[in-house]
């Protein structure tokens, strides 16, 4: 049954006739009488009785209209409560992102003191997710970006930092060189395979005595003078302001990273969503603040 047909019926029903319909519902009058034709041919029963003086139900049309008028009220009623929910924005934003991004754990706190109404939920994971299959509106994604059914606004770029505490590289004797670094316990952030630093011109292949997925647990290992590791330089920024790291060979960078926040190109953005995505780009200030390594 054509959803659209029927409620054109409805309409007609309660203005009682077709020309007042017409008007009420902005239809063609006589696009309006065809789709009602439509509608009783497919139903093979004559819906409405038409006269000079308009239009009054059959049988038939009255059975109709008293169960399909309740299920157009129902669906004008959920349409207006999403409306409304979108005006008031309240609902559920369900995101990812990266383990140890602690930088974005203010944003959300931020974004929901703003938006108390609405429920985040956030699934915390390295791996590559598929949003529609896994249920996220928007994931929060460091590197390159190759995936067609995505959109992805770019939120800012960054390199990663090489450190050490001061006091292994004061015990290794120094560390002005690329070379200088197989002198020292190495830990890196691996998933599984080999890893590598880029630094500046140079590659470098650790021999680590540390890989793990968790970039925690490389500052941990580094603070303790353990190591010398790569960090995300908001992971980094405050022990380095502080003494308790050294930033190393910062004339030879590691690579720049991008971040962006990624939503199915396919699936119109909600209004929580676009509110998100315009908070999230309003705080790109505070996130170069906090990951700045000077005071």
């Amino acid at each position: 049954m054509d959803f659209n047909a029927v409620r054109m019926f409805v309409g007609v029903a309660q203005a009682g006739s077709l020309s007042a319909a017409a008007e009420r519902l902005d239809i063609p009058l006589p696009t309006l009488s065809r789709r009602i034709r439509e509608l009783e041919q497919q139903l093979q029963v004559q819906l409405l009785e038409r006269s000079v003086r308009g239009t009054r139900l059959t049988d038939s049309g009255a059975r109709l209209y008293e169960h399909a008028s309740r299920g157009i009220e129902a669906l004008i009623e959920g349409e207006q409560a999403v409306i409304s929910d979108q005006a008031q924005l309240k609902g559920r934003l369900r995101l990812s992102l990266p383990p140890a991004f602690e930088p974005w754990w203010e944003v959300l706190a931020a974004f929901q003191r703003s938006y108390p109404q609405i429920q985040v939920s956030v699934y915390t994971t390295e791996r590559r997710i598929d949003l529609i299959e896994d249920g996220v509106d928007v994931a929060l994604r460091v590197g390159t970006i190759a995936h067609e059914s995505m959109i992805a606004r770019r939120m800012l770029s960054y390199r990663h930092i090489l450190v050490a505490s001061p006091a292994l590289v004061e015990r290794r004797g120094g560390l002005d060189s690329v070379a200088a670094l197989h002198g020292f316990p190495c830990a890196v952030w691996s998933q599984g395979a080999g890893a590598s630093w880029r630094l500046g011109e140079e590659l470098f292949q650790p021999e680590p005595v540390l890989a793990t997925n968790d970039y925690l647990h490389l500052r941990s290992r580094a603070l303790a003078g353990d190591v010398v590791t790569e960090l995300p330089p908001f992971l980094a920024a405050q022990a380095i302001r502080e003494g308790r790291l050294l930033a190393l060979l910062p004339g030879q960078p590691l690579p720049e990273q991008q971040i962006n926040l990624l939503y199915p190109s396919h699936r119109h953005p909600s209004a929580i969503v676009r509110t998100y995505l315009d908070f999230a780009q309003g705080h790109l200030d505070y996130l170069a603040q906090v990951s700045a390594t000077t005071a």
